[in-house]
Formats: structure tokens, sequence, C-alpha cells
């Protein structure tokens, strides 16, 4: 039981030194989309924002994720690349409390959340 305890605590601790950040959740994948009640210029500020770090191209007219073109959809597009290329932490999904942590895949049709 003490074994327990201690490897326990050495997690806990482990956490906190790490920032307590995860690419997993229980062992699960993770992906970044914008909250449903966001308004859109939340939206389109997050859109331009991992717009300007990360490639966007698949969002582009003709692109796998240029349909539905709607503001929710390209936000959390942008928000998940940005989010998977700054190293699936969990502040690299806060845009401002606007961006939630998701366990479901996300990806539709040829649109591939990575």
């Amino acid at each position: 039981m003490a074994k327990v305890a201690a490897l326990s605590l050495f997690f806990l601790l482990l956490s906190f030194i790490s920032g307590g950040t995860s690419t997993m959740v229980n062992g699960q994948k993770t992906w970044c989309v914008a909250k449903p009640s966001s308004d859109q210029a939340t939206l389109l500020a997050n859109i331009n924002f991992a717009c300007s770090q990360v490639d966007c191209r698949v969002m582009q007219r003709g692109c796998p994720c240029f349909s539905p073109d709607n503001l929710i959809n390209h936000a959390s597009t942008a928000m998940n690349l940005y989010y998977q290329a700054k190293g699936r932490n969990r502040w690299n999904c806060d845009f401002r409390s606007s961006g939630l942590i998701v366990i479901t895949d996300p990806s539709y049709a040829d649109c591939i959340y990575a």
C-alpha cells in the first residue's frame, strides 16, 4: 500500500513539475476544437492567430477542410492545427477560453484532424 501511495505521489509531483502537460487523456489522443458558444469575432481572431503560426492551406477553397464553409468549422480546424503543432499542451488549446480539448476524433470526410 505504501508503494502505491509513493508512486501516486511521484506521478502527481511529476505532473506539477512538467506543468501538467499531457498529449493523451487516459491514454487517448486529443484534439482541439472551438467551443460552440464562441462568438464570431473570437472565432475569426482564433483563425487569424493560428494561421499566422501554422500552415492552414488545408482550409482553402477546394481543399479537404474547406467545407462546410463557416467560422466554427474553420476555427476548429485552425485551432487543432496549432494545438497539434505546438505539442498538444492544454494551453495550446486555450484561445482565451474558447478552445475545447476533445477525445473524440473530429475528422470528417477527407478532412483529417491529425
